[in-house]
């Protein structure tokens, strides 16, 4: 296993809180998904870290991120990115994974000049609406949206538990994540913070409500192909494990035109990242390895 430290970054506001796995090689620069964490991308970084120095961030209002002040919001994330590239004094490789692949597609867009390729794993393009959902949804609309669709990893972000065997319990419980293994149990012990009335979930919920906003199809959503090199990586499973993919198979090149899309077979919205045989995919993808094709 290749050494991983913690580290950090200035940006707006104070700092920005980062997992860093490599010494040497290409720049890597991983951003997590709307309520997740850097660790998100443990399984990932170390498949990439003897030659390529991988950065995972925790976005603003996550993580150890999580007392950075708002305004939150995609672009507000990307200038956070921006701002960890040029630390590191050259560009990245960025790699996102839900909406942290909303990010790097902004990041990419305001900030080219930093950005060499990006990889979408199971985001990045705007999520289809469900059903009831009107294309000019208000503020109230979009809060309906996020319960039908990420409303598992939103409800425990209100929730307060006694000690971290009730943080395990709950993730061992998620549908999504049934191979259980070390990768998912740092993640899940490093999702929460001690305070006076118990343990609560890292990810401030006005951070993830605000977020959320930026990344459905409304009819403010426009196609548009990228200013640099893509790859997009759906998802074979949808989000809680179940058959129905998150995206529909070339739903992400009509809003993003031009990337090349490919199916990572049996992994659903949580295991792309958090299981050994998916993770190698994304770092093959990372890598540009043409292999990825499943």
């Amino acid at each position: 296993m290749m050494a991983y430290l913690r580290s950090t970054v200035a940006v707006t506001g104070g700092e920005l809180a980062l997992g860093c796995w490599g010494e040497e090689g290409p720049l890597v620069v991983a951003v997590h998904g709307i309520t997740s964490s850097h660790l998100a991308w443990t399984l990932v970084a170390e498949q990439l870290a003897s030659d390529h120095r991988f950065v995972a961030v925790d976005l603003r209002g996550r993580g150890d991120s999580r007392d950075l002040p708002p305004p939150y919001g995609i672009d507000r994330h990307a200038d956070d990115i921006a701002e960890v590239i040029r630390a590191y004094g050259e560009s990245a490789v960025l790699v996102g994974h839900s909406m942290g692949a909303f990010v790097a597609v902004a990041t990419a867009r305001r900030h080219p000049d930093l950005v060499r390729r990006l990889v979408l794993v199971d985001g990045g393009a705007p999520l289809p609406l469900p059903p009831g959902v009107p294309v000019d949804a208000t503020e109230a609309d979009l809060k309906a949206a996020i319960e039908l669709t990420v409303g598992t990893a939103f409800a425990r972000l209100t929730q307060t538990f006694a000690d971290r065997a009730a943080v395990d319990a709950l993730w061992r419980s998620h549908p999504a994540l049934t191979d259980w293994n070390p990768a998912m149990t740092a993640y899940a012990d490093y999702d929460v913070v001690e305070t006076d009335g118990g343990l609560v979930t890292k990810c401030r919920l006005e951070a993830a409500v605000r977020d959320a906003q930026d990344i459905y199809a409304t009819s403010s959503a426009r196609s548009a192909a990228l200013p640099v090199p893509g790859v997009f990586l759906r998802a074979e499973r949808g989000m809680l494990g179940g058959p129905t993919p998150l995206y529909p198979h070339g739903y992400a090149s009509r809003w993003l035109p031009g990337i090349e899309e490919y199916a990572v077979a049996g992994a659903n919205h949580y295991t792309i990242t958090l299981s050994p045989s998916p993770a190698v995919t994304v770092a093959d993808a990372v890598r540009d390895d043409r292999r990825v094709v499943a």
